[in-house]
């Protein structure tokens, strides 16, 4: 009988690729189909989420909650730098960036059905492989692919490479968690070869992979000679289970005596088990419910000599009110709470407010209700109300006061993302005690003050912003404080560190933020008028449409800087640092910028008409129509400035002589004949408004402009 083999490896019907695919090694295809199954992954979540990106270009909306979430959970797990806490995205990207979260989800999803019901995925038919369980030639099933390529393929060698990633210090480096998971999926696939070709994820899911011949579409045969052999095989290892099974049974019926000892010694101990947890479970429940009864009996007790129309006199009642402060009973803490926003003797507030204190941390949320309450009652009473009645609501509104402060003060460090938003925690002066939140050099990393009330407060040396739980610095973990839209009316932040923190429209109005760190924090809008910022960090900060009328900046860093929009007039920074700033359309009328570096620049329609610059460095700035009518120019640089359309009308470029009794001047004598290099090459031929005694001392200084020919 002629052999029906002969053409089982070359049809016409296949194309010529998959022929030279079957011609290769099997380890070779799989690994061939295993990265085109990553590769269809990776493609269908990176061109929605490169498609999103290119449509970005005029945010309008808040990320979408899900996928900020979803950024910061990997983030966190990652440690990946944060660039943007609160992004702002076109409608457009949201779309096309749920896709990017979505797509892979259904494209991996879908290969995991497909490896299930067939054995194999698209990739892995193309190239002539399949997966089937390690006893039979029936595909793995849902439950044993899914744990097979989640599980067994990426769970167990990635996770092993995050944790040696974690414990050895090389996190948050990214490039070496990359290659210790290539190092461990690899490790995995290497086991093959001492198993008979499963790798390690086959072995965990007990599946093994074999090669397929290519679909001929023989019309003369349809005889499956492989299936046979597959066949004959499962039927040699169902023999095997039953063999086994079998041995099994007939061990037991030749030792009986140690098999019904054995089934017998199981049950008493199950029995015993049983009923010695049972008598120890009732005798806890038992326990737990006569504390419970004396507790309750305890709470009574000190609850009944505060009743109103106890005859009690008020040392007991202070008694009670602290013994309360010190009971393990979830319902001591709002009936305190509750106590000091109705009475009225001030011995017995302050011993309230000692026993919230006792309390710790738990009790800052209840603090923190009755604060917004007894303020709102406060504001209210403001027209009508008798002196008296308003006096003591002050007093229980500093009494509440008192108590955040005193909780912050005492688990300083332990509390992070603690939720004050809303609070007033302003100074208070009324009779007959004061109240100033004092919280200097305390960490208040992570603390939401979002519209709290917290004037005239000291936060000296006090940091806002905290490393998370990870302990490094820039991740999406860590603690970053809300001061958003806060009144901070002359509150001290000297030398507090607010890198990063959210600070938008806060009103900082007199306040005194002297060598404070401020780099990377975000400032939309902020009110700095007539504040202190000498020696103050604000590199790279976002400082648009912010408000520094009658600011002191001298020697601060506004290096990067987004300055766009800012109103910056009849401020003072000497000696500051504007490398790279962007001030496009800044006001900076007035101002004093003496000694001021301002390389690189974006001055961009900036004005800065009667503003002193003497001895600024304007190096290779653009200032593109900016207003410099009426400025002191004199020892400026402007080497590599843009000057299109500057406006110089009246400005000052030199000083002919200085005034012999003015000792204190730090202005050099320049004239018009001196020459520098400040001015050498310096192109004014777009300029506007330049007199005939500028240019000339223009061109002596070796500038551009039409008329040094003449």
């Amino acid at each position: 009988m002629t052999s029906p083999t002969a053409s089982r490896d070359v049809s016409p019907s296949n194309p010529s690729w998959q022929i030279q695919v079957r011609q290769l090694p099997l380890w070779v295809r799989r690994c061939g189909a295993w990265a085109v199954e990553v590769s269809l992954v990776v493609a269908s979540g990176a061109v929605p989420y490169g498609i999103g990106a290119l449509s970005n270009r005029t945010p309008e909306v808040p990320l979408s909650p899900v996928l900020r979430t979803t950024g910061q959970v990997i983030g966190a797990t990652l440690g990946l730098p944060v660039r943007d806490r609160n992004p702002q995205v076109s409608p457009l990207t949201n779309l096309f960036w749920w896709g990017a979260l979505l797509t892979p989800t259904l494209v991996g999803g879908w290969q995991v059905y497909l490896l299930a019901t067939r054995g194999q995925t698209l990739p892995k038919r193309w190239f002539a492989v399949q997966v089937i369980q390690t006893n039979s030639v029936a595909p793995p099933g849902l439950l044993r692919a899914f744990y097979r390529e989640s599980v067994g393929r990426w769970g167990i060698p990635v996770g092993i490479a995050y944790i040696i990633w974690r414990v050895t210090g090389a996190f948050p480096n990214l490039i070496i968690l990359t290659g210790l998971s290539g190092l461990m999926i690899l490790a995995d696939g290497l086991i093959a070869r001492r198993f008979q070709g499963r790798t390690g994820h086959d072995l965990w899911a007990g599946t093994r992979v074999r090669e397929v011949q290519l679909p001929t579409n023989n019309p003369f045969t349809s005889y499956d000679w492989s299936s046979e052999q597959e066949a004959v095989r499962a039927i040699v290892f169902r023999s095997e289970q039953g063999k086994i099974a079998l041995n099994l049974w007939a061990w037991m019926r030749q030792h009986p005596g140690i098999t019904l000892l054995t089934v017998s010694g199981a049950s008493m101990a199950a029995v015993l088990g049983t009923f010695v947890g049972t008598q120890v479970y009732i005798q806890n429940q038992a326990n737990r419910r006569e504390f419970q009864h004396q507790d309750n009996e305890v709470f009574l007790a000190l609850v009944s000599k505060l009743s109103p129309s106890a005859p009690t006199d008020p040392a007991q009642r202070r008694g009670a009110i602290l013994a309360l402060g010190t009971l393990n009973d979830y319902r001591a803490i709002p009936l305190l709470v509750d106590y000091l926003g109705q009475e009225s003797n001030p011995l017995l507030l302050d011993s309230a407010q000692q026993a919230l204190v006792s309390t710790g941390p738990v009790a800052l949320p209840y603090l923190r209700q009755l604060n917004q309450a007894l303020k709102n009652d406060l504001d209210s009473m403001q027209f009508g109300a008798n002196a008296k009645d308003k006096q003591l609501v002050a007093q229980r509104l500093q009494a509440t006061q008192r108590a955040i402060a005193k909780i912050l003060t005492v688990h300083e460090g332990n509390i992070h993302n603690v939720d004050l938003s809303r609070i007033d925690l302003g100074q208070s002066m009324t009779p007959p005690t004061q109240f100033t939140l004092i919280l200097d050099q305390i960490d208040l990393s992570g603390f939401n003050f979002r519209s709290s009330i917290l004037t005239n407060a000291s936060f000296k040396n006090s940091s806002f912003y905290g490393p998370g739980e990870d302990g490094r610095y820039e991740t999406f973990d860590d603690w970053v404080s809300d001061l958003s839209g806060a009144d901070l009316t002359e509150v001290n932040f000297t030398g507090a560190f607010l890198s990063h923190i959210n600070m938008r429209r806060a009103n900082l109005l007199r306040a005194t933020l002297n060598k404070a760190d401020l780099s990377e924090a975000d400032l939309t809008g902020t009110n700095f008028s007539s504040a202190k910022l000498i020696g103050a960090n604000l590199e790279q900060a976002k400082l648009n449409n912010a408000k520094f009328t009658g600011t002191d900046l001298a020697n601060a860093n506004l290096s990067e800087a987004n300055l766009k929009n800012a109103r910056l007039n009849e401020m003072n920074a000497q000696g500051a640092v504007f490398i790279e700033a962007d001030l496009e359309n800044s006001q900076l009328q007035n101002a004093d910028l003496s000694g001021a570096d301002l390389k690189g620049a974006n001055l961009r329609n900036a004005d800065l008409s009667s503003t002193l610059l003497t001895g600024a460095n304007f190096r290779n700035a653009n200032l593109k129509n900016a207003n410099l009518q009426n400025a002191d120019l004199t020892l400026v640089s402007l080497r590599g400035a843009n000057l299109r359309g500057v406006d110089f009308q009246d400005a000052v470029f030199f000083v002919n002589q200085i005034e012999e009794n003015n000792q204190d001047s730090i202005i050099e004598p320049v004239g018009i004949d001196n020459q520098s290099n400040r001015m050498r090459g310096v192109n004014f031929s777009r300029s506007k408004n330049l007199s005939s005694e500028q240019i000339s001392y223009l061109c002596n200084q070796g500038a551009i402009h039409p008329d040094c020919k003449k």
